[in-house]
């Protein structure tokens, strides 16, 4: 187990700064005193400015990066929109599946195969209407398609992933999707965020249902044969990790290692870093309370067997999306670092990260005032943006002048 979260320096209150314009943009005093004893090194924080590429998206969930320099967005009603470098929507991709949009379920996020250059593959996740039996019900499912050569359509449709059991709920859909790399190289496989539903939380401790857990198959939709829990009677071989509420943001560090945060109830949001078979305690260890006040379960935040956030934030900032900085765009102390968005908040916060531990945070951009639903580091190592509103925005962040 991980040295618990308690041990750690949590910095959340710096949501609440009251520092506004330049000042912003630099550390708390607390948080570089608390900082500055763990042995991390501070350099003059970059000022950065929020330019708009992409105006008139309805309530944007994703963006990915095409190898031409356009960019390809989904919006949560139900659209997958190409807008130009110069922010000219074009007119919806067709070929999308049935979507249960509603709530917080739509068309949700986008990514691009590794190979997308030579194969034009891309997959997408959304909320899947039930038929038959399950009419009226729907569930997170996961979907591979190759976009044509003129960007207009999706062909030969396939949904690789349906999550079970499906719930009738507009609620904690989960859906981010990352591509497993080894070595510098896609293996193969994905990993998909499931949420749990909301009103089915103790099925996230349940082996046998889908819910608040990760899933790792293959792009065809098969089981990877190294999953943790293949070959175990009573357990689907899909899962690799449980325990989880309601993941919305998920990246690979720069080691390769996979991150994830989650949404917590009324405080208690997460950063993990999910490793394969293991629990990460929703809902029997959580830093939240109830909404309205009252414990979850018994109340407590450890539990033999249960992993330890890397990170919590009470209050809640309702993270969402999240991306590592690689690049060099904002000077040496950003590199390393992991960045992640912020519904409720209506900003960003940049966490300091070292020996695999979240050392600091910093907000930016306090003055946005926007719901922001994904963070990604583009092709140029700039920072990008999707403003969760209608009308919704993608941002590029670069430094002032």
């Amino acid at each position: 187990m991980r040295r618990p979260a308690s041990h750690r320096p949590n910095l959340a209150h710096l949501v609440r700064s009251p520092l506004r314009g330049v000042a912003a943009f630099a550390l708390a005093s607390t948080a570089l005193a608390q900082s500055a004893a763990l042995g991390v090194q501070h350099h003059r924080a970059p000022r950065i400015v929020a330019h708009t590429v992409v105006e008139g998206l309805e309530h944007p969930w994703a963006v990915a990066f095409l190898p031409d320099g356009r960019y390809l967005i989904s919006e949560r009603p139900g659209r997958l929109r190409v807008a130009t470098p110069e922010g000219r929507l074009l007119a919806p991709i067709t070929g999308l599946p049935a979507i249960a949009s509603g709530g917080q379920g739509g068309l949700l996020d986008v990514a691009l195969d590794s190979d997308f250059t030579s194969n034009r593959r891309l997959y997408f996740c959304f909320s899947e209407p039930g038929s038959g039996a399950d009419q009226g019900k729907n569930s997170t499912a996961l979907a591979r398609a190759r976009l044509s050569q003129d960007d207009r359509r999706l062909e030969d449709l396939q949904v690789i992933f349906s999550q079970r059991p499906k719930i009738a709920s507009r609620l904690h859909f989960g859906c981010r999707i990352v591509e497993r790399r080894v070595g510098g190289r896609g293996d193969g496989t994905l990993f998909l965020t499931l949420g749990e539903r909301f009103s089915e939380k103790d099925q996230a401790q349940n082996l046998q249902s889908h819910l608040g857990k990760i899933v790792r198959v293959g792009k065809d939709g098969r089981v990877p044969p190294d999953n943790p829990f293949v070959g175990r009677d009573s357990v689907w071989p899909e899962i690799w990790s449980l325990g989880h509420r309601n993941l919305q943001g998920a990246a690979l560090a720069p080691d390769g290692a996979l991150w994830t945060h989650e949404h917590g109830p009324q405080g208690g949001d997460e950063v993990n870093r999910p490793e394969p078979g293991r629990n990460y305690g929703w809902p029997v260890i959580t830093y939240g309370v109830n909404y309205g006040g009252g414990s979850i379960g018994a109340g407590i935040t450890h539990h033999a067997g249960m992993e330890q956030p890397l990170h919590y934030w009470v209050p809640s900032i309702a993270p969402s999306g999240m991306a590592f900085i690689t690049s060099d765009r904002y000077g040496p102390a950003w590199q390393g670092s992991l960045v992640v968005g912020a519904l409720k908040s209506r900003m960003l916060e940049r966490l300091s990260v070292r020996g695999g531990q979240v050392t600091a945070t910093e907000p930016l951009l306090p003055q946005l005032a926007q719901r922001v639903r994904d963070v990604r580091q583009g092709p140029d190592g700039w920072l990008y943006l999707l403003t969760d509103e209608d009308p919704g925005q993608l941002l590029r962040l670069q430094l002032a002048p």
